[in-house]
């Protein structure tokens, strides 16, 4: 699997830290999967801090925007372990029935 990643700067919080992530699956089924796994778990922080989840064909984009450093890396980190826990269950139940 290849995963491209990119930070920037962005106007819409106080420092302005952005950090996109695009993840591609195998088929749109699965990013589709992965997106209704990942989603439904907001950030633990209230404000500081916002991640936006799209799929475009077989790719999973994931965007966040922080006002500070430390937030973002937690909140990408425990992203990471969780779609970690995610290609783990794909692989371990193969392609979703049709």
């Amino acid at each position: 699997m290849e995963v491209s990643a990119g930070v920037g700067e962005s106007t819409g919080l106080a420092s302005g830290l952005t950090f996109e992530l695009s993840i591609p699956f195998p088929s749109s089924s699965f990013a589709w999967i992965a997106l209704g796994s990942l989603a439904p778990d907001p950030e633990p922080r209230k404000g500081g801090i916002s991640k936006e989840l799209t799929v475009t064909d077989d790719i999973l984009h994931v965007k966040w925007r922080a006002d500070e450093a430390r937030i973002l890396r937690v909140s990408i980190s425990s992203f990471l372990e969780h779609l970690s826990l995610v290609v783990e269950t794909m692989d371990l139940f193969g392609a979703p029935a049709v």
